[in-house]
């Protein structure tokens, strides 16, 4: 599908000729007596005053310019994108969510920054599951910023008192679930949530299947073929095959694990790497007796976990595109991009600074960026994608397999069926 692109869209694009280097620093352009307006959603960083009071006065004394930024709650900040960009209302830069940047670069309201990224020498740089989340039609769109991603959290005194390691393939984990499940028959080994579809894709990719995939313009999901099936029969069978979950996670979201993982009555769970600080908030006691582990293959490796988070795009009605760059550099790369990350419990978008926390020694963090690196995963790359999540297609399937009322086969055809109309639909 090709992106509407409004009018002038491609003379401010030819006109993108940055020389800058992956450092942060400008190229001299000067935004003397220019204002930069910026929209960052609300919420991610709770204490972000310090920070961005940095950022503003590190950007003035680069370029010139000054800063506006205004803070969107993320729960009205689609429909305001969606309402500017067909009123040419759109800030010069914004905060977008990794699912969205397609939507808005079909729609036309996103400038393409390849040449930006390239002028920098960042091109080798981005998180690819962030960097395949931000393009459309050969190009892209949304800057990397951060991500979380999602790992195998598990109670390491759990695993110690009863001599278990850490799983490495799926059968380690019905092996573990089973240890647990005799020996604590109050803890739920393995949590299974019926409405939480990001804990389910990972079986997906994991047995080699695929949620959805386009060729010629044309999407066909992969939920029903033979792979995805194995996955898929995996992790629901380890509730009811198993019996490692609970009847009432059924309708469960990750909330509901994480919650109950706070109360000490789940041994593992899929969870976020923006999680164990929870937990550890909530339960002081739960300090030092949970870790996390990268999602196993079937057979081993890692199974893909879906990287959710935010890029930086620039609208194309933006008179200032060269300084917006400087923004959305100084912001994605080095110290800031760090602090951010820090601050906020992600990652950041570049793969150079994730691979410094890999070499940590923290048992709660090492894994995630582990799995951040070299098992994150993108969602299918489709402006319509939105609306399979809005339907929840992928929850009802796994609902329906979990309360008994469909079939693997039938509930994974009624679910590929769906989503490949509404990732087809005009």
């Amino acid at each position: 599908m090709k992106k509407r692109v409004l009018a002038g869209a491609a003379v401010v694009a030819g006109a993108l000729l940055l020389s800058a280097c992956a450092s942060g620093q400008t190229d001299g352009a000067s935004g003397k007596g220019e204002t930069l307006n910026v929209w960052i959603m609300e919420g991610t960083n709770p204490d972000s005053d310090a920070f961005f009071s940095d950022v503003k006065s590190e950007f003035e004394k680069e370029t010139g310019a000054k800063l506006k930024i205004d803070f969107v709650q993320w729960a009205d900040a689609h429909d305001r994108f969606v309402t500017s960009i067909a009123g040419g209302t759109t800030p010069d830069v914004a905060e977008t969510g990794n699912t969205w940047t397609a939507e808005f670069a079909d729609a036309g309201g996103l400038l393409p920054i390849s040449s930006y990224v390239e002028k920098s020498g960042l091109e080798k740089d981005l998180v690819e599951g962030l960097e395949k989340s931000g393009s459309y039609d050969g190009e892209l769109y949304g800057m990397p910023w951060y991500a979380g991603v999602r790992g195998l959290v598990y109670r390491a005194d759990v695993f110690s008192e009863l001599g278990i390691e850490a799983p490495k393939n799926w059968d380690e984990i019905v092996a573990a679930g089973e240890k647990i499940k005799a020996a604590k028959p109050d803890m739920i080994p393995f949590a299974v949530p019926g409405n939480a579809e990001m804990s389910a894709y990972p079986w997906v990719w994991g047995a080699g299947g695929e949620v959805a995939t386009e060729k010629n313009g044309k999407w066909t999901s992969g939920l029903d073929s033979e792979k995805s099936r194995e996955g898929l029969s995996f992790y629901t069978g380890l509730a009811t095959q198993h019996q490692f979950s609970s009847p009432g996670a059924t309708t469960w979201k990750e909330t509901d694990v994480l919650d109950n993982f706070v109360q000490g009555k789940v041994a593992m769970a899929i969870q976020g790497s923006w999680t164990p600080a929870t937990m550890i908030e909530k339960a002081p006691d739960l300090k030092g007796k949970i870790a996390a582990t990268t999602i196993p293959g079937k057979d081993g490796g890692i199974s893909p976990s879906v990287l959710g988070g935010s890029h930086l795009s620039i609208f194309n009605t933006s008179k200032k595109p060269e300084l917006a760059w400087e923004f959305v550099k100084l912001m994605t790369t080095g110290k800031f991009a760090k602090e951010w990350a820090s601050q906020s419990g992600y990652f950041p978008g570049q793969k150079s600074l994730v691979e410094e926390t890999m070499k940590s020694t923290d048992p709660l963090v090492a894994p995630f960026a582990k799995q951040f690196v070299e098992g994150g995963s993108a969602l299918p790359v489709s402006p319509k994608f939105g609306a399979v999540q809005a339907k929840q297609t992928t929850n009802a399937m796994i609902q329906s397999i979990l309360s008994g009322q469909q079939s693997v086969e039938k509930a994974s055809t009624t679910a590929a069926d769906e989503m490949q109309k509404l990732l087809n639909q005009k």
